[in-house]
């Protein structure tokens, strides 16, 4: 990985220097815009719809439409007095309990590593935040952009956690809120019955992304010269005319689902478990030698 932004949380009168990494990756298959006659590449120039000529990036400038359609042009020396701190600093605000803040705030992860010199103060700041079980309420400007973050720890290394503003969140103005929608308690009951069965401990690794992998697939065909094969249509889903019924007919799919689920689990790990056992063989047995 490489480092994006250099700059130093700070604790008090603590600092602790710190590099900054994407904890996350897109893993979209990526295309380019063609021409479907003889493949080549489209591109895009930038024109004014003044004049209509290209005009070069470095005469390109930010600009704010008002209500009215005029524009405000924006220069350089008009962002230099905002008040957008430059000193690279990772403040620490508060700590709260993260169950307190909502994950709809939530925008990008990133992975903080510590310089050498600021190895120590870093782990005594992770040992203390696990401990305390709680999450640091920080603020930060990466982009040109102030946010508020948190930072939590996982697997050992702080993952800061930008966020957006409360008047960045929308409101969920939707018209079934205001309705009297009756819910019996069976078929509460039954709902609730449903989520039990299907309860289980998550795994990440144990989901994928199906279309990504189709479309590879597709992609690979292509190349090697084959016939696509479209995959066939599932019939659509329509909502359920007896939703008890349905719930009823769900609640048995999913144990039916569960049990079958079982074996495959359990035979992971059994294999685990039988991986464990020689591991500390082999070890012995290079230490012998």
């Amino acid at each position: 990985m490489r480092s994006i932004w250099k700059g130093a949380i700070s604790f008090g009168l603590v600092t602790i220097p710190v590099k900054l990494y994407s904890a996350t990756e897109q893993k979209d298959v990526s295309f380019h815009q063609v021409h479907r006659e003889d493949g080549g590449r489209i591109r895009y120039k930038r024109v004014c719809t003044v004049d209509g000529e290209e005009v070069p990036y470095s005469d390109i400038a930010k600009g704010y439409e008002l209500a009215s359609g005029e524009m405000v042009v924006l220069t350089d020396e008009d962002f230099e007095g905002l008040p957008l701190t430059t000193s690279r600093r990772i403040d620490v605000l508060q700590f709260a309990p993260a169950e307190q803040i909502d994950p709809i705030y939530f925008a990008k992860s990133y992975y903080l590593e510590p310089d050498a010199q600021g190895a120590k103060p870093y782990v005594l700041l992770r040992n203390a935040l696990e401990s305390s079980g709680q999450v640091a309420v920080v603020k930060v400007a990466l982009r040109q952009r102030e946010s508020l973050a948190t930072l939590r720890v996982r697997d050992g290394v702080f993952v800061l956690e930008t966020m957006l503003w409360p008047d960045e969140i929308r409101k969920p103005d939707f018209a079934f809120l205001d309705e009297d929608v009756e819910v019996r308690p069976q078929e509460l009951k039954m709902a609730e019955s449903l989520i039990t069965t299907m309860e289980s401990d998550f795994d990440a690794s144990e989901y994928h992304d199906a279309y990504r992998e189709a479309l590879q697939q597709v992609i690979e065909a292509k190349v090697a010269g084959k016939e696509v094969i479209p995959p066939q249509e599932e019939e659509e889903a329509r909502p359920a005319v007896d939703l008890m019924a349905a719930l009823r007919a769900s609640v048995e799919a999913a144990k039916r689902e569960r049990e079958a689920g079982a074996p495959a689990k359990a035979k992971k790990a059994a294999g685990k478990s039988k991986d464990e056992e020689k591991a500390p063989a082999k070890r012995k047995a290079r230490k012998s030698a």
